[in-house]
């Protein structure tokens, strides 16, 4: 069990709730806090996150883990910023243009293109071509605009982990942009949990792995990133004004399906898991979207 705390979005007994991840299962404190907090969403911006740790600390678990459905962590963020091209072995996936780049490549994701741990991944009638990428997230706890990269960290609430699923065919249909096949619905997944962010020490050069049916695709650590998380938060922060809720998906190592030769796309029944040391592991099937 984190040290940290590990606090869950989850769906039990017909209702949407919250609460803590602990060694014998969830803790209910969206029934124990007298509405104090709606959601984590809310939680979050109130900055209540150790608060929310401390209240549940020495409770019984309401609810086993395999007796809920988890929902992905925050239910509408303001703002879903993803980070390309974030590691030196995926940079030298592009042939065409190996030298390191001099600013961030980023996109933005919807929140309805994303399921939460133990849902299935869908693969659209439309394409095939369902790929994934393991990431680290970064949940944002106070507002900022042109944040210095000194001060950066202090914006961080929590972390979770990703799979930013890919619809590999559709990040082509048009020549500047990858948002379409960034963005059919339940294509990726975020979760289980966050973990409320306490020292740098939990996200600096922490081991990252994706695995499909056992095998390890993706293996990196953090601590490699071509731009760092404070790098990241500052360059972000100077275009738009981040919000408490809001979340930063910070790229995925080299080992993604559309790489092998030829590619290997996940198809039903394929598992999914993304490990991030210290937050925790992300874990999904596969299956096809009736359309």
């Amino acid at each position: 069990m984190s040290k940290y705390g590990r606090l869950a979005s989850f769906t039990a007994a017909g209702r949407k709730r919250f609460g803590l991840v602990n060694d014998r299962g969830l803790v209910d404190l969206s029934g124990r806090t007298a509405g104090q907090w709606r959601d984590l969403q809310h939680a979050v911006c109130e900055g209540s996150l150790q608060e929310l740790v401390e209240r549940a600390a020495g409770l019984d678990a309401d609810f086993a883990l395999d007796e809920v459905r988890f929902d992905i962590p925050l239910a509408a963020p303001g703002k879903i910023i993803c980070v390309g091209v974030n590691y030196p072995d995926r940079n030298e996936e592009y042939k065409d243009n190996q030298a390191a780049p001099t600013n961030p490549s980023l996109f933005i994701r919807l929140p309805g293109s994303f399921t939460g741990h133990q849902q299935p991944l869908m693969r659209p009638p439309e394409s095939h071509q369902l790929d994934y990428e393991g990431e680290l997230a970064l949940v944002i706890g106070r507002p900022g605009r042109r944040i210095a990269e000194v001060d950066a960290l202090d914006h961080i609430a929590a972390m979770t982990v990703c799979n930013e699923g890919t619809i590999r065919d559709w990040v082509r249909h048009a020549k500047f942009n990858v948002t379409q096949g960034k963005n059919f619905d339940a294509s990726g997944a975020m979760g289980p949990w966050i973990v409320p962010y306490v020292e740098e020490s939990q996200i600096a050069d922490v081991a990252l792995a994706t695995r499909v049916n056992g095998e390890t695709r993706q293996s990196d650590r953090t601590g490699r990133m071509i731009f760092s998380f404070r790098r990241l938060i500052n360059y972000i922060s100077t275009f738009t004004t981040l919000q408490p809720g809001d979340v930063i998906v910070t790229g995925t190592p080299t080992g993604a399906g559309a790489r092998f030769d030829p590619p290997i796309w996940l198809e039903p029944g394929d598992v999914v898991e993304v490990e991030v040391e210290g937050i925790g592991l992300l874990r999904n099937t596969v299956a096809d979207e009736v359309a």
